[in-house]
């Protein structure tokens, strides 16, 4: 059993309706739904936190530091490009966790290139819509040496 904590940063309390074109129809809601039963299945626990403040996803990650939280996944959205006060909370915290992107964050504007998170990430998934949700929590379940089931696709 493992105790995980998804992270989203600003403007994701809005998927679903936010630019469908380049985000989707899927809800931050259904996302955390799905998530949930992946981390049930191995007998986990998910804790999940969306915050347009920068300050508190920087709090969130200092308390699961002294939570016992095993692993992260975290969407730091804007922030991914221009938080080195995310990133050292991260790097103290010492909880390995996985980078997640909706979009392909190497084929939009060129400011939107660059990661202050990668390169510490145990992996970074970018570009696979909301199903890049799972494939992240699958590789920190792994790296944990969890035993999640395989993923399936999501009922529609």
């Amino acid at each position: 059993m493992a105790n995980l904590l998804l992270l989203n940063g600003p403007n994701l309390n809005r998927l679903g309706s936010r630019e469908p074109e380049r985000y989707g129809h899927t809800t931050l809601a259904n996302i955390v739904e799905r998530l949930s039963q992946h981390c049930h299945s191995t007998g986990s626990s998910l804790d999940h936190l969306q915050t347009n403040a920068e300050a508190e996803l920087i709090e969130r990650i200092h308390r699961a530091a002294d939570e016992s939280i095993h692993g992260i996944v975290i969407n730091p959205a804007a922030w991914t490009h221009t938080s080195i006060a995310l990133r050292d909370a991260l790097l103290a915290s010492a909880i390995p966790f996985v980078e997640v992107h909706i979009s392909n964050i190497h084929a939009r504007e060129a400011f939107r290139h660059h990661s202050y998170f990668s390169d510490i990430a145990i992996a970074s998934i970018v570009g696979a819509g909301a199903f890049g949700y799972e494939l992240a929590l699958f590789a920190l379940m792994q790296h944990l040496g969890l035993r999640p089931r395989p993923l399936l696709p999501a009922h529609s």
